[in-house]
């Protein structure tokens, strides 16, 4: 391989390595943290559905607060909210409790839960681990 053979090949690989990720999944050893606000927003009961084009809800149930996956287990589609609180995927009727646990499938894994931090502003931080 000659030398402008070499760079052409090294460029391309560090573009491809430099494009960034987008949406919910990311490369492989990444994590997305997303600031969803001040915490004061969520003190009501009930899904909020803000984030789910980013791959989360937010859950509010008495005391209780979660960051549950917006994305289903199956083959990855993007859930829909119901007003009971249950979650269904709109591609292959897969559906999940409001604990995320799988009610029907095809799915068989349950939806994961994301940790997240308040920081020193009272906002909430949702951590999005590698899919």
């Amino acid at each position: 391989m000659n030398r402008r053979a070499f760079l052409s090949l090294a460029g391309a690989f560090a573009a491809g390595c430099a494009a960034p990720a987008s949406g919910p999944y990311l490369a492989a050893g990444q994590e997305k943290v997303i600031n969803a606000g001040p915490a004061g927003q969520f003190l009501a009961d009930g899904v909020y559905t803000r984030f789910r084009d980013v791959g989360f809800f937010l859950v509010r149930r008495g005391s209780n607060l979660f960051a549950l996956s917006a994305i289903c287990t199956h083959r990855k589609c993007k859930l829909a909210s119901n007003p009971d609180q249950t979650f269904t995927c709109p591609c292959h009727g897969s559906t999940f409790d409001p604990n995320g646990l799988v009610t029907k499938g095809p799915a068989r894994r349950n939806l994961p839960s994301f940790t997240f931090t308040t920081d020193a502003h009272g906002n909430l931080l949702v951590t999005i681990p590698t899919t």
